[in-house]
């Protein structure tokens, strides 16, 4: 199983699939890096949403081209670019990308998608769930006041682009996602809005385990996604991450890894955001994330002409059944 931010999304909708069907450089070094991977179940931030998945499975068609075929494609509705009306960051202007449900200039812009060589059973999605109703959330204030408003606050969605509990039908065993693309905790101001948005839809699968949020998942799970939140550095709740992380119910195979993004310029730098949890009874064989040095045969595949695939790599597990 991978988790893999491909930061496909464009700057208006169908623009996406016109790249990929035009053999953009970037659809293909994603899809060299995909192909040589060869991940079983692929969920994949960054990549616009339209109603009848004709980007998801025009994607899915170039990794086709390489052997690899999913059967299975499945996505929601993410919260970008659904508007509100209101100035939902204090900004004092209206109808901006940062004024929707979820950061996005277009709805559907930068969704997730999961592609499976497995049938998938029926998901649940949080995504709609207001931040404000999250147990213990922690909301924004300025001067002991709702911050933008109180008026936004009570129509404030939590997650920034979904959250969803995803069920696929191994042949051994079903196991249960938890899928999620939280918001960056920066780009706000003193009252930290976006790094208190994005430590709690981290907190959410806390939450879920906990059943605070309805009835817990039979195990066993996998937890994946981009949390935009690395453990010690960069800014955030850090504390949100390595709670995560240090949950007794899930493993951290790659505990000792390095960074998952090269955020390079300007800073933070190279960091950990991007993460596969298994549940603890699940069997884990092996774990990666796909960054090449210059010197190994498989840096081509991020390096050719300059044109990366992603700022972000591909991390992975092995699960045996």
């Amino acid at each position: 199983m991978a988790t893999y931010d491909v930061e496909l999304s464009r700057k208006g909708p169908g623009l996406m699939l016109r790249d990929i069907t035009r053999d953009d450089p970037q659809v293909v070094a994603i899809t060299q890096v995909v192909t040589h991977l060869r991940p079983d179940v692929l969920f994949l931030q960054g990549v616009d949403y339209d109603a009848d998945l004709l980007g998801a499975k025009a994607l899915r068609d170039q990794f086709g081209k390489g052997g690899l075929y999913y059967p299975h494609v499945f996505a929601l509705p993410p919260n970008t670019g659904i508007p509100t009306g209101l100035d939902m960051n204090g900004d004092g202007r209206l109808h901006t990308p940062a004024d929707a449900q979820g950061y996005g200039k277009f709805r559907g812009a930068s969704g997730m998608v999961v592609l499976s060589r497995w049938p998938f059973g029926d998901a649940r999605d949080f995504s709609t769930l207001l931040w404000r109703e999250l147990p213990e959330a922690t909301l924004p204030e300025v001067n002991g006041q709702p911050f933008p408003s109180e008026e936004a606050q009570d129509i404030q969605r939590l997650s920034s682009k979904g959250h969803w509990v995803l069920p696929v039908q191994h042949p051994v065993k079903l196991v249960t996602l938890f899928l999620f693309a939280a918001g960056p905790p920066v780009f706000d101001g003193p009252e930290d809005q976006n790094g208190l948005r994005n430590a709690d839809e981290i907190r959410l699968w806390t939450h879920l385990m906990n059943g605070k949020l309805g009835p817990m998942p039979e195990p066993p799970f996998v937890l994946m996604g981009g949390a935009n939140l690395d453990p010690e550095k960069g800014e955030g709740q850090h504390a949100a991450i390595q709670a995560l992380l240090n949950d007794p119910r899930l493993q951290d195979p790659l505990a000792q890894a390095g960074p998952t993004v090269d955020w390079r310029e300007p800073t933070p730098g190279d960091l950990r955001v991007d993460y596969v949890l298994p549940g603890i009874d699940l069997k884990v064989t092996d774990a990666g994330e796909f960054w090449p040095k210059p010197d190994e045969p498989a840096y081509e595949l991020l390096a050719k002409k300059d044109i990366k695939a992603s700022r972000h790599h591909m991390v992975w597990v092995d699960i045996d059944f």
